[in-house]
């Protein structure tokens, strides 16, 4: 398989995405099945990213499964409407699917103005592995805990910022549930990417940040970030000692983030289910999910694709109406 790339974010993050998805608006070409043919994963993000880490995972296995070649391909920038509008001008017979993260429907059309209907256009076909978000903060805060925390941000009205890994995504929009839960009035600082925002929280710059599992874990075990909670239903394998926020009694922060693998409606439907069933045995198997769990993703659950569709318009409803009571808008 070949080398690849991940990355977020506004300006011109937004700006590719107009014009990547300003080419999605023609009519699609259809195409036969070909069972054959070498399997291409467009993945969107950047190499080395946690969505190239797992398409690489997912291509080793279908290659097994499969019995065919597998490329993956990286497309980043966007917020994956770069890697989206490959997969759209590709033939839709199965042999040329997208990994990408749940944001993709339910955050991008909040932030982005669309040219086309994102849930309408990619179809999740499977999850592949799921993480949720943890809130890190510099060394040299004076909080070790999360109502340490609470009641430092109280004692030091309007100084108290975090970071996000780019506006409008769940990354910003965990800290606005937070200052609606706790009665918090912190600051959004939005970046570029995740490692920009680390970088400042480590160097005393931004004292806080949301960001994934997976990339802050690193940082974390060096003693570089302080954990303070966890997004996820249960606590993270990989952070066994850092409680949820539910446990901590902020059940609206519980927010889980899927990858997972997407065609478009078109492909026919013997073809995802064939890529379907290939992937839940992948997931089944221990080393795959050891391998998830040492990178701070947790394995895929087997949800169909109506399932998965109904909760990402739930994500998108909720994340809207967040959005929407910061007056916040798309660019």
């Amino acid at each position: 398989m070949q080398r690849s790339t991940y990355a977020p974010r506004r300006s011109r993050w937004f700006y590719a995405a107009a014009i990547a998805l300003a080419a999605l608006a023609g009519p699609s070409v259809q195409a036969q099945p070909a069972a054959s043919k070498p399997v291409r994963i467009v993945v969107a993000g950047a190499a080395g990213g946690a969505s190239d880490i797992v398409a690489r995972m997912l291509g080793d296995g279908l290659q097994k499964e499969l019995g065919r070649p597998v490329v993956v391909d990286t497309k980043p920038g966007g917020g994956g409407a770069i890697a989206v509008n490959d997969l759209m001008q590709a033939p839709h017979d199965g042999s040329t699917v997208l990994v990408a993260i749940s944001g993709l429907v339910s955050e991008v059309p909040h932030i982005v103005k669309l040219r086309i209907d994102m849930a309408k256009e990619v179809k999740p076909v499977a999850e592949f592995a799921r993480f949720g978000l943890v809130l890190v903060g510099k060394p040299s805060l004076p909080a070790n805990t999360m109502d340490e925390l609470v009641a430092y941000i109280k004692a030091n009205p309007g100084k108290v910022s975090y970071a996000s890994y780019s506006a409008g995504t769940v990354a910003h929009t965990s800290g606005l549930k937070l200052n609606r839960s706790a009665g918090l009035d912190m600051t959004h600082v939005p970046y570029k990417s995740s490692m920009p925002g680390l970088t400042d929280v480590m160097g005393g710059h931004v004292p806080l940040m949301f960001d994934g599992v997976s990339t802050a874990l690193p940082l974390i075990k060096s003693g570089k970030l302080k954990a303070y909670a966890v997004s996820l239903p249960q606590r993270s394998p990989a952070l066994p000692e850092v409680p949820t926020f539910r446990e901590l009694g902020y059940p609206d922060l519980e927010t889980v983030v899927w990858m997972g693998v997407w065609v478009t409606p078109s492909v026919p439907a013997a073809a995802q289910a064939q890529l379907r069933q290939a992937i839940q045995r992948i997931l089944e198997q221990p080393a795959v999910r050891g391998r998830l769990q040492e990178i701070g993703l947790d394995p895929g659950q087997p949800l169909s694709s109506d399932e998965l569709s109904k909760s990402l318009r739930a994500d998108f409803e909720k994340n809207g109406e967040l959005l929407r009571s910061i007056n916040f808008q798309p660019e």
